[in-house]
């Protein structure tokens, strides 16, 4: 008689202490063990929770949660890069945001991550030709989490969008891997012109609150944007820039400005 051979899931360290937190959660407060079950433990991959999660804050009375989450599940089925950029997200979140004590906040309560996260749904809708659909999640990505940013940007890995109240982020702004936002940040255009309007943020880079950066202009690798900043101009790699209309003011202070959250302007020349 053939042995009949079970399928076991493939190892996730993430998920798995995602998993475990989740049952703490709920042995702490009991109150919480309906959401903590439907958003987490009732799901085998963090992927099918995203989807759970990201139909359950969309939905409206204009596409109901039983489509939304057939639209997530077949993102994520169909580009294994969502999930894991979903994971690389979630470890940018608990790194460097010191109200974050464990894997599960990001999922469940922090508007930054889960804007993103529907974001890259909605960008994946983009690429399918799917237009449309993806205005649709952008429409309900701002309504709900105050996060605008246009399905036809290009965001990285390891984004982390801190309080994420009043992002805009245009249609051909293309943000690198290990980025740091704080809210209130605009990479917007410049005016009405028409093409390659936005900007370009290059990996690790540190955009403080309410900064603008305006124009298809670089940021460099590393570069720190002080907190109100309006930049207007391309920024040499690892420096800090600050002012209206912003102007270098020193080097970036550290290597990884974005992984450290270090916005103090020390040794610097105004």
């Amino acid at each position: 008689m053939a042995e009949t051979k079970q399928k076991v899931a493939p190892l996730d360290p993430v998920w798995s202490r995602v998993c475990d937190e989740a049952v703490a959660a709920i042995a702490v407060e009991p109150l919480l063990g309906g959401l903590v079950h439907s958003s987490l433990l009732h799901h085998p991959t963090m992927e099918r929770a995203l989807a759970y999660r990201f139909s359950l804050k969309l939905a409206s009375g204009e596409m109901s949660e039983q489509i939304l989450r057939e639209i997530a599940d077949e993102a994520y089925q169909s580009d294994p890069l969502l999930g894991q950029s979903a994971r690389a997200d979630l470890m940018a979140v608990y790194d460097r945001d010191p109200a974050c004590h464990r894997y599960l906040q990001p999922i469940l309560f922090f508007k930054g991550y889960q804007a993103v996260q529907a974001y890259r749904v909605g960008h994946w809708l983009w690429g399918q030709g799917r237009h449309d659909l993806s205005y649709f999640v952008q429409m309900r990505v701002s309504e709900v989490f105050g996060v605008d940013i246009h399905p036809a940007a290009r965001l990285g890995k390891g984004i982390m969008i801190d309080h994420a109240h009043s992002i805009v982020i245009g249609e051909t702004a293309v943000v690198g891997d290990n980025v740091s936002m704080l809210h209130s940040v605009t990479l917007g255009g410049t005016g009405k012109e028409d093409g390659d309007r936005h900007p370009k943020i290059e990996d690790g880079v540190l955009i403080g609150a309410g900064a603008k950066v305006l124009g298809n202009i670089r940021i460099g690798h590393c570069s720190r944007i002080a907190a109100g900043s309006v930049v207007l101009a391309d920024v040499p790699p690892c420096t800090t820039v600050a002012g209206v209309p912003a102007k270098v003011v020193g080097e970036a202070g550290c290597s990884q400005p974005a992984l450290t959250m270090d916005q103090r302007l020390k040794n610097c020349q105004y």
